[in-house]
């Protein structure tokens, strides 16, 4: 009798030993979730909705190294890595795939094409256009949602006319390899058009494009406008430095980016888009599944001025304009 329940209790440590880390690689019953994480750039707007994904998250109940784990992968602005870093997740089985930014957006839902792995993403703004859902509500063959960080370019166009009474030549740059920002540099032409406004254009490749671009506009332009284009924001000090050095005022589309050294803009807080996105993706994990949720904008846009910037470029800030900010710079 003793020496069966010895074999008894050994079977039973043997099966244990089997069906433990099967259990320990499944999403879900107390084990770790996997999320694969996914950033086309490193720079301040994009960082922070890392942050607040991984925060929003936490509150949600998911505690990193004790609920999740992220596996936190960035191309730099690399377009060869983007496909690369979405095949990876698929072939790691991550429970979840979060993009943030379009071109990352589209690799991996083109990735998890096939999969059962779900893409929540984040900051990107026209996710219809870039063909990452069908629908912004109803997209229920599809494994994907997110939030999107789509801007209300006229609402920009109205307080660069604020600030510079009678402008009549606003220049942007921009990479048209970005699907989003070719999306926003038609809404820019759509909102200056109905105001007489000339739209002149000058396009990047690369970050390091970003200097180059901009001085081409240098005596041909009132002002410069840039959307949430994730190339040229990863190189704004050099079209800064530009605007500075030749009195040419710039209106960026972020709040980071104002921080950093842009006069006024309606934007988001991309730590608050990130949290937004951190607790949609909580909801997929529960079960509830990313066909069954709408895509969403964020949810908090606001107007934040650089005082100081403002006068580096030439130009005071109506005094209305800076008592209806949200935001103050002063630096």
């Amino acid at each position: 009798m003793k020496k069966k329940h010895i074999m008894g209790f050994l079977t039973c440590l043997l099966v244990l030993a089997l069906v433990l880390p099967v259990l320990a690689g499944c999403g879900g019953g107390g084990s770790k979730y996997k999320i694969g994480i996914s950033q086309i750039v490193t720079h301040p707007a994009l960082d922070a909705t890392r942050q607040g994904i991984i925060d929003g998250m936490t509150e949600a109940g998911y505690v990193e190294g004790e609920d999740v784990d992220y596996d936190y992968q960035t191309a730099e602005g690399d377009m060869t890595l983007v496909a690369s870093i979405a095949q990876k997740f698929v072939s790691d089985k991550v429970d979840a795939i979060v993009s943030i930014a379009t071109p990352d957006s589209q690799a991996s839902v083109q990735a998890a094409q096939g999969s059962d792995i779900p893409v929540v993403f984040s900051a990107v703004t026209d996710p219809v256009g870039a063909g990452l859902v069908s629908d912004w509500a109803s997209h229920d063959d599809e494994n994907v949602t997110g939030v999107s960080d789509m801007i209300v370019v006229d609402d920009d166009v109205k307080i660069i006319q604020q600030i510079i009474p009678g402008i009549t030549k606003i220049g942007t740059v921009y990479n048209a390899g970005e699907s989003n920002s070719v999306f926003l540099t038609a809404k820019l032409k759509e909102a200056c058009d109905s105001r007489g406004i000339e739209v002149i254009e000058a396009t990047v490749s690369t970050s390091a494009d970003v200097l180059s671009a901009a001085q081409s506009l240098v005596g041909k332009v009132d002002a410069i406008w840039v959307g949430t284009d994730n190339t040229v924001v990863s190189g704004l000090e050099a079209l800064i430095k530009v605007c500075e050095d030749n009195k040419i005022p710039f209106f960026p589309s972020d709040d980071p980016s104002i921080e950093r050294g842009g006069i006024a803009a309606y934007g988001f807080d991309y730590y608050d888009l990130g949290v937004q996105t951190g607790q949609m993706l909580a909801r997929v994990l529960k079960a509830e599944g990313a066909s069954a949720i709408a895509v969403e904008k964020g949810k908090v846009i606001s107007l934040s001025v650089n005082t100081a910037a403002a006068e580096r470029m030439g130009v005071t800030i109506p005094q209305e304009v800076v008592d209806n900010a949200k935001t103050k710079y002063e630096n």
